[in-house]
């Protein structure tokens, strides 16, 4: 009877997913703070800054009528709005039958994985790479393939890459970054460019991952929609517009899929929260307020890449765009999640370790997110710096 009860209570297979690490850091320092400590948050990517006064304008003024379910696909005027922004932005020709708003970007990979791959087909994603891609293919029956990048790529797959791991093992789809989470690196618009027309040629499909768009320094941003017909775009409202909380995203599709979506979503969802949508239509006014937070994030980029390295942390990769600086810790130690704890415990920076992005070689790396405040960026490399040399 008690081994009936317990098959009855016992989670899926599927669902045995690892947890996702920054969460855990989350509640660590969390706990610090309850008992008085204060932390400095480096470890979630998450804007410090809050939505555009526009957005906030808007959903108030919403909340005085009723907030109904939506089309599944999103409201029109923001799927027109989101299309618009295609050609303000890239010079490109979307049209809004093609756009789908989601409830963040989380939902939209959930969304696109369903209907583009089966159970047991095999997608690639870059290594170190965002931890919930592989964890999301795993839950719906597919197999992440990790693709190790390097300096070589600027850690991104390219093109050969993808034909070699294709070659020993047939591929469903791709997805890539740029920004990149965790590295903040970008692909330049040729790198990408030749990465979708490997892509296409293998008839693998491409999934492009554009949440850290607008947040660029090194060179503009190049979005999927300018080189091809057939990619799946995600982009969200969380970064870049500083809606994290607000849970709102989109996906510009190929027209087949559009049709897929919307009865996913509808059943899946009914509808993405109507208040967030009418938050994020009126976000796009707010565009010279979130242009001074990138600014913000271009000051605390360059107060790290200046002080990290007198605080001992002098390895990193290309700090091209996001808010993520990834270092290497291997001079201090191989194993990140130790390091990362230990500081947190220590001087009561939040940083997270890189295995969670990179099974194989995360130990040797710890990523910061540079989106808080100026004057906590200089208090976190003084600290970082007094605790590295007293190790």
């Amino acid at each position: 009877m008690l081994d009936a009860a317990r098959r009855l209570m016992s989670p899926s297979a599927r669902s045995d997913v690892p947890p996702f690490m920054v969460m855990d850091v989350i509640a660590a320092a969390t706990r610090i703070e309850a008992a008085g400590g204060r932390v400095i948050h480096m470890e979630v990517g998450q804007p410090a800054a809050p939505a555009p006064r526009t957005a906030i304008m808007a959903a108030q003024a919403a909340l005085n009528g009723p907030l109904r379910y939506t089309e599944s696909l999103g409201i029109r005027p923001l799927r027109e709005r989101i299309a618009r922004h295609y050609g303000e932005i890239y010079g490109v020709d979307v049209a809004a039958d093609r756009v789908v708003v989601t409830t963040g970007s989380s939902a939209a990979f959930i969304l696109a994985f369903l209907a583009m791959f089966e159970p047991g087909d095999r997608v690639a994603i870059a290594s170190p790479g965002y931890p919930p891609y592989r964890h999301i293919l795993a839950a719906l029956g597919c197999e992440p393939v990790l693709i190790e990048t390097s300096a070589q790529t600027r850690w991104s797959i390219d093109g050969a890459m993808l034909r070699a791991q294709h070659a020993r093992t047939p591929l469903a789809g791709v997805l890539v970054a740029s920004p990149a989470n965790p590295t903040g690196t970008m692909m330049s618009p040729q790198a990408l460019a030749d990465l979708i027309a490997t892509a296409e040629e293998l008839g693998i499909r491409f999934i492009s991952d554009e949440i850290y768009h607008g947040l660029d320094y090194t060179m503009p941003a190049e979005t999927a929609a300018r080189l091809s017909q057939q990619a799946v775009i995600i982009n969200s409202f969380s970064k870049y517009f500083c809606m994290t909380g607000w849970r709102i995203g989109w996906m510009v599709v190929p027209e087949p899929l559009v049709r897929t979506l919307d009865r996913l979503q509808g059943n899946l969802a009914i509808s993405v929260p109507t208040l967030s949508q009418i938050a994020a239509l009126a976000a796009f006014d707010g565009r010279a307020e979130m242009d001074a937070v990138k600014h913000g994030y271009e000051e605390n980029r360059r107060i790290l890449l200046d002080g990290f390295p007198r605080a001992g942390l002098d390895t990193f990769l290309p700090v091209d765009g996001a808010f993520y600086l990834y270092a290497d810790v291997s001079r201090f130690t191989n194993d990140s999640a130790d390091f990362a704890r230990r500081m947190l415990e220590e001087v009561h920076v939040a940083a997270t370790p890189g295995i969670d992005f990179d099974p194989v070689r995360g130990g040797r790396y710890v990523r910061f997110c540079y989106a808080a405040s100026a004057d906590d960026m200089h208090e976190a490399v003084a600290r970082v710096g007094n605790w590295l040399a007293g190790r």
